[in-house]
């Protein structure tokens, strides 16, 4: 496809005008929005606001004349529109890490005589640590970790699984799972199914309550923008709240928080899963992040995902580009919001790729993955990540030592 083909491609886009909404560098392609998205506009003036007079002016009396104390929920509510859920059921707190531990433990807890979570051998690390720390704090009679590999997930749930955790979208290979089928199977051998969005959320329509979906993670500072180290998310089915307590019953959970009773009473709800004080500061950014999603069809963020994705991989396999592989599936269906190549100098060829200024991202031992965020990624994007690409392996310019060095 020739360059002009792909500004045509830009110019008939209807999200186009979305980009506008992020500062974005002017030299830079930013293909790594599957780390961190990218800082949308409003979110300096909303931060600046905050400071200078919420937290500056304000000072202590902002918990309630600026709504902070409600930010949570009001977060939550905003993400939930993103993710199929109906009000009252997502809550944005703390990181997915510590969420996964108080689903993971609720999930126990409403699987009485059930022990075994059950995962992707290859799922995010950390869903797989929290697991195994679980497991490790309530010893092998009350809860284990099972890690299996994609193919044996359903032969894997028997009598003695309590949950499923997988991850919608595998941050290696890009890889989509399908979400309704695997709850349905789950459901159908008694146990539970607790999916982490942090691939997914804000670049493809997820159901999480048309699915039957019992509980879900997601982070706030991938696709949705809300900045290094921004809040995550958590969701519960309505049908499962208020049977079990969560096991971080911090005071932000309690049910009556400003009375400062000695003995823990839950929250009505998804808010029992607070725990300790929210960030502000991260969630006012998150909130504002949020904004830019309003009246925008997620279906429509879908449909140029796939095709971000689709000329990206037409023109890798168009090219000659020796010693490259290509992990993702071709079929949009299967695949999220990212292709991800595998080469024996992944590493240096991704350095050399950001000497060049096009962002991407490493994983080991050999992958490069391509995120693409459909609300700032152009198709002109894709033209000079794989042109760039295909320069650097002709001319084998990654093998210049400073490429690398760690």
């Amino acid at each position: 496809m020739s360059s002009s083909s792909f500004r045509q491609l830009d110019a008939v886009d209807p999200l186009a005008s979305l980009r506008d909404l992020f500062d974005l560098p002017r030299d830079k392609v930013y293909l790594d929005g599957n780390s961190l998205g990218a800082l949308p506009r409003a979110v300096h003036e909303r931060i600046s606001q905050f400071v200078q007079q919420e937290w500056g002016q304000d000072l202590i009396s902002s918990w309630n004349k600026h709504n902070w104390i409600d930010l949570p929920g009001r977060v939550g509510e905003k993400i939930a529109s993103l993710v199929g859920a109906a009000p009252g059921q997502v809550i944005c707190a703390d990181s997915i890490s510590v969420n996964l531990f108080k689903l993971l433990s609720t999930a126990l807890a409403l699987r009485p005589g059930r022990k075994v979570i059950v995962s992707q051998q290859d799922n995010f690390p950390t869903d797989l640590y929290m697991g195994q720390g679980l497991a490790g704090l309530l010893g092998p009679e009350r809860c284990q970790l099972r890690m299996v590999s994609a193919d044996r997930l359903l032969p894997s749930l028997d009598e003695d699984v309590a949950v499923l955790m997988l991850t919608q979208v595998n941050f290696r290979d890009g890889c989509l799972h399908d979400m309704a089928d695997l709850t349905e199977a789950a459901h159908a051998q008694g146990a539970l199914v607790l999916w982490d969005l942090a691939h997914s959320a804000g670049v493809m329509p997820v159901e999480l309550d048309r699915c039957g979906v019992d509980m879900a993670v997601g982070c706030g500072y991938k696709f949705l923008n809300g900045g290094p180290g921004a809040p995550a998310f958590l969701y519960l089915a309505r049908r499962h709240q208020d049977r079990v307590n969560q096991a971080l019953s911090g005071w932000m959970g309690h049910k009556r928080a400003f009375e400062f009773e000695p003995d823990y009473e839950p929250a009505q709800g998804v808010q029992r899963y607070l725990a300790g004080t929210p960030g502000i500061l991260g969630m006012v950014a998150l909130d504002t992040a949020l904004d830019v999603f309003e009246g925008v069809s997620l279906g429509a963020i879908r449909k140029k995902s796939l095709a971000l994705g689709q000329c990206f991989i037409d023109e890798i396999l168009a090219r000659d580009m020796p010693d490259v592989t290509l992990l993702t599936p071709r079929q949009g269906d299967q695949r999220g919001s990212q292709v991800s190549l595998a080469h024996p100098q992944a590493f240096a060829l991704s350095q050399a790729l950001i000497h060049q200024a096009v962002i991407v991202d490493f994983r080991a031992p050999d992958i490069i993955r391509f995120g693409f965020s459909p609300l700032y990624n152009r198709f002109e994007d894709i033209d000079r990540a794989v042109s760039t690409l295909a320069e650097l392996l002709r001319d084998k310019g990654y093998l210049d030592a400073r490429f690398s060095e760690i």
